[in-house]
């Protein structure tokens, strides 16, 4: 009971370069495609989105991009973030694995998402950038891009999938505390979203709704361009800093993982924790297990197809060869809004089909009974999408406990869940139902998947 429970670093260790995993790979990922001409998009094709910077690291070579000084001025109000021993639930599941979790839940917003936010919004003010447009599933991205606008002096317009602008209240207020300018999506703001509405009036939206809604509006003014905050090569690059810092972490404690597990919607954090450690696994000097875990409901890895697909409902974006449900796929409105994308990364979709991570889906039902145990034990709530983590993460655990195998277990909780009380309210009443996505749904929404 002697060794340390948390490993804090001091702000003088915050990674000082982001890692870019592509050169390491043994084949690189396909290019992202021009729907007009089906030829590679060049960088003039993502200038009208994007600022040169983040363009030149979105197709960068290099293994190492290092951090403006401007972003880790940034970074230092809550960076680094600790790594701990989760001792009691340990002891509650009677385990002897070893869990560990990389807890990104005490930055400004309460997730991991400003570690993009901040350097997203740095370049687009450097670049004489005034507004960025986004999207948002949970509130996590909105509330850290709407943060990060706030301290480069940028506007912020945020499309929040309606399903959570109506489950999360609080949410929306953050992002409105930081002066951003917010909208349900499917909205009557745009041409994409009012069309959706025409259909069908009470649309719940989804992440590819609001995406074609905030593309829309960022390809209409000079002055606007958009951000993302997940799906991108850069975006997961920047994300990396949780995986370096673990690094480092386990080995002040000489630990080495045998197992790296991580929610995914679509990529950045669990990317952004695992990547790091496949560098080291590619490298020879470990060789833990990469485990990403999804919703039943929307589960684009384990029962999607590896396919080229828009990254949003309208079609307004280039073609990316990823894992997809179909762009056209509205899901179910589960509670854990951040992981409701029909598609995951392409990088991420790559590398699992190189083999090298490994896929599980679980329940709803599952992740708040997980949450819940979790808080019970360790006094934090999650988030529900790293509740998905922690539901693997108890999983593999008890399964510890019947074969006696001592694992080291790294997990990553990328968020608290303080703003999702009432999804835990409505679990502790019974009231939440799980839902497995019927297979003629995800049919029907890949028989319109573009000719490739």
């Amino acid at each position: 009971m002697g060794e340390p429970t948390r490993v804090l670093l001091d702000e003088s260790r915050i990674p000082r370069n982001w890692y870019n995993l592509v050169p390491d790979l043994p084949a690189p990922p396909p290019p992202v495609l021009h729907p007009a001409t089906l030829r590679p998009v060049g960088p003039d094709d993502l200038a009208p989105l994007f600022p040169a910077e983040l363009i030149g690291q979105e197709v960068s070579g290099e293994r190492y991009v290092p951090v403006p000084d401007e972003v880790l001025d940034v970074y230092r109000l809550w960076r680094p973030t600790p790594l701990i021993r989760a001792r009691r639930l340990e002891r509650r599941l009677g385990t002897p694995a070893r869990i560990y979790y990389k807890y990104e839940g005490g930055s400004p917003s309460g997730s991991h998402k400003p570690n993009t936010a901040v350097p997203q919004a740095y370049y687009n003010a450097r670049e004489g950038v005034r507004r960025l447009t986004t999207e948002t599933g949970a509130g996590q991205w909105g509330s850290a891009l709407a943060f990060a606008c706030g301290q480069f002096g940028l506007a912020c317009e945020i499309w929040m999938v309606r399903a959570s602008y109506d489950q999360k209240p609080y949410r929306r207020t953050l992002m409105r505390v930081h002066g951003a300018t917010l909208h349900a999506s499917p909205s009557a703001v745009t041409a994409a979203g009012a069309r959706i509405l025409a259909e069908d009036p009470e649309c719940t939206g989804s992440l590819g709704i609001a995406i074609s809604e905030a593309v829309e509006v960022a390809g209409q003014h000079d002055d606007t361009r958009y951000a993302l905050g997940s799906v991108l090569n850069h975006v997961l690059m920047h994300q990396t800093v949780i995986g370096e810092e673990a690094l480092e972490q386990l080995a002040v404690l000489g630990e080495t993982p045998d197992l790296v597990i991580g929610c995914t919607g679509g990529g950045s954090n669990f990317a952004g924790l695992a990547f790091p450690f496949l560098r080291e696994k590619l490298a020879g000097r470990m060789d833990p297990v990469l485990r990403a875990v999804e919703p039943t409901a929307c589960p684009s890895l384990t029962r999607g197809t590896y396919a080229y697909d828009f990254g949003d409902t309208a079609g307004f974006t280039p073609l990316m060869k990823m894992h997809t449900l179909g762009h056209t796929f509205v899901p179910d409105p589960i509670h854990a809004g951040g992981l409701r994308y029909h598609g995951m990364s392409p990088l991420l979709s790559h590398v699992y089909e190189l083999g090298l991570v490994e896929a599980v889906a679980v329940t709803q039902t599952e992740c708040f009974d997980a949450g819940v145990r979790f808080a019970g034990a360790e006094g934090i709530l999650p988030a529900p999408e790293p509740a998905h983590a922690v539901a693997a993460t108890i999983a593999e655990a008890l399964r510890c406990a019947e074969s006696g195998e001592e694992k080291v277990i790294v997990m990553s909780l990328c968020g608290h869940g303080h703003f999702d009380l009432p999804a835990y309210e409505r679990h502790l009443a019974g009231r939440l139902e799980d839902f497995t996505l019927p297979q003629e749904r995800i049919d029907a929404a890949l028989a319109h998947l573009p000719s490739v």
